[in-house]
């Protein structure tokens, strides 16, 4: 871990000190590089489940979110590259981009390796300087803004979240801050304390998995950022606090009466995330929060997932693996959309099938497999949701998600048949048109749909390890 630490690290930096923007691209080549041969060589020298530095764990939930970490990173750079060369950025941000993209996919894998609480809480930190940096990228006044808003919400989450952490460790035997021992003697733990930790630390870490109630910074940095950019913020940054907060799950899980009373929070967190989803999604009129308000949505369904256990829980894993898939696609057909009119506005885009058909499909179909029609893999995880729920009897919390979901479905689907069909109102640049790219985001979709017809076993395998810690 030490090596690929250093490696990385390295090369995230490298594109500081070269001259052209293709050796960046060389290296943010040989970074991706980097991680897939680091993944291999846990598979080849069998090093699952091994302690590395003390601090790290190659455990299975780690290797699965790295690897569709690894994926979305791939296309994020091939597509940032088209993307920044269209906006005509100078050579030192171009460089400065692919620095901080890397800085973030660093943190954001020792977030998902981490085995120590307060490591964890570390590299998340770690998480917001880097993102912040990609947001600024633009450098207009909203970015500006969303950056400070950024810095500022996400560190007063971070700070609650290590008061938590601070509540958590009163129960630690010798100070051991690691997720096995701290299982171990938290039946041992003050209820009160116990819950307010909970409590502290899933409100500290939503600004990450952009969940209530620290979710607005979530929409503002995908907004602001460069649309590669917010690919990856939304799906690897937002897995890395899905993470963050299972891992603490199934810590709670070790003390029976305050994981009854954890499970409650999230379902209540779930349920406000899919209320603002709803809400908000009818109101926006940007596709890039219009995109990150379905984020907030659909982990709004992954947190109830979380909260009823059981069959949901599984499913809660399975979704989120989908819901990276999908939405990155949908972030990069937005990026390639960017160039082609003038703006993201909702209401003054359309006509998109005529002049751009492939990502116009491309969206169209993404947006049926977000909105979980058959055979989106999303159906698979919502329908087991929905099972788990009907058979403890929550019968509220069944009617509240269906009307919650209809909304978002009328809301999201009348805004796709829009830029589909709709008259165009925004000038059109048409030699941005590249189909090419839009047939490369296509196939995240395409990839998604096979896991929603087939899930092989070895993923089976995985979420089933992932759920039983």
């Amino acid at each position: 871990m030490l090596t690929y630490i250093i490696v990385s690290l390295l090369l995230a930096v490298a594109p500081l000190v070269v001259r052209t923007e293709r050796a960046s691209n060389v290296i943010s080549a040989l970074f991706f590089l980097v991680q897939v041969a680091a993944i291999a060589l846990v598979f080849i020298f069998k090093l699952q489940d091994s302690v590395m530095l003390s601090v790290f764990r190659a455990d299975t939930m780690a290797l699965l979110f790295h690897i569709l970490m690894t994926v979305v990173l791939g296309f994020t750079l091939v597509h940032s590259s088209s993307y920044l060369r269209a906006e005509g950025v100078s050579a030192r941000s171009y460089k400065a981009y692919y620095t901080l993209l890397m800085l973030l996919a660093v943190a954001i894998t020792c977030v998902y390796y981490s085995d120590n609480v307060a490591m964890t809480w570390v590299f998340l930190e770690a998480t917001t300087i880097c993102s912040a940096g990609i947001i600024y990228h633009r450098e207009f006044k909203q970015s500006l803004e969303a950056t400070w808003k950024y810095i500022f919400v996400c560190s007063t989450g971070i700070a609650m979240a290590y008061l938590g952490i601070l509540l958590l460790s009163t129960v630690a035997e010798h100070g051991a801050l690691d997720y096995a021992a701290l299982k171990s003697v938290i039946a041992n733990g003050n209820p009160l304390y116990l819950k307010v930790a909970f409590l502290l630390i899933v409100v500290g870490y939503s600004c990450k998995m952009e969940i209530f109630p620290l979710y607005t910074v979530g929409v503002d940095a995908n907004y602001a950022a460069p649309a590669p950019a917010s690919a990856f913020i939304s799906t690897a940054l937002v897995n890395a606090g899905f993470v963050s907060i299972m891992r603490i799950y199934t810590l709670y899980s070790g003390a029976i009466e305050v994981f009854e009373w954890a499970r409650h929070v999230l379902i209540l967190i779930g349920v406000l995330s899919l209320a603002v989803g709803a809400m908000f999604l009818r109101r926006t009129n940007n596709y890039k929060r219009f995109l990150s308000y379905s984020t907030v949505e659909n982990m709004g369904i992954v947190a109830i997932g979380m909260g009823i256990g059981g069959v949901a829980l599984w499913a809660a894993v399975f979704h989120v693996v989908c819901h990276t898939l999908v939405k990155s696609s949908m972030f990069f057909q937005v990026g390639i959309m960017h160039h082609i009119y003038d703006s993201d506005s909702i209401n003054r885009l359309g006509n998109y099938m005529n002049i751009n058909r492939v990502g116009a499909i491309g969206f169209i179909v993404g947006t049926l497999v977000l909105l979980a029609f058959p055979p989106s893999p999303l159906f698979v995880s919502e329908v087991m949701i929905f099972s788990e729920i009907v058979s403890v009897g929550s019968w509220w919390l069944l009617v509240t998600m269906l009307v919650l979901m209809c909304v978002v479905i009328y809301a999201i689907w009348s805004r796709t048949l829009r830029l589909g069909y709709h008259s165009n109102q925004d000038e059109l640049h048409l030699s941005a048109v590249n189909r090419r790219l839009s047939y490369f985001a296509a196939i995240l979709v395409v990839l998604a749909i096979v896991l929603g017809v087939w899930q092989p076993e070895i993923l089976k395998s995985a979420i089933d390890e992932i759920v039983n810690l």
